[in-house]
């Protein structure tokens, strides 16, 4: 097996020890992605629906870098700190996944990074 980093700037840059996004064997494994703007890396401070928007507009950018879009996407799954806040999080979500949408789980964590409303991560393949 062959591992593949896959990075952009287009997207918000790894704070931590890890990948905006790895391959290998075809598939494509990208880190939660965090509503931040990659252009300064502040994090979005509005509500769930633009946090979310930011988190899938960071998600595209990495699938672009590899040369794939939203439709590669098989699996995606969503964390949120308040899953009552779930119906608008899932509004914004269907705008992007209109047509096929990948398998999902969403669950409530108690604090996500940076006090992140929502981070989601996603598996893709070619």
């Amino acid at each position: 097996m062959t591992k593949k980093i896959i990075a952009t700037t287009e997207a918000p840059a790894a704070i931590g020890p890890y990948s905006q996004a790895t391959e290998a064997n075809n598939l494509i494994f990208i880190s939660g992605q965090l509503p931040m703007n990659p252009a300064n890396g502040e994090m979005v401070q509005a509500d769930i629906e633009k946090q979310t928007r930011q988190c899938l507009i960071n998600m595209q950018a990495i699938l672009k870098e590899a040369g794939l879009e939203l439709s590669n996407v098989l699996k995606t799954t969503v964390l949120m700190a308040d899953l009552k806040q779930f119906a608008q999080m899932n509004t914004v979500y269907a705008e992007f996944f209109k047509e096929n949408p990948p398998a999902r789980a969403a669950f409530e964590v108690k604090v996500l990074p940076k006090d992140s409303l929502v981070e989601i991560e996603a598996i893709a393949a070619r």
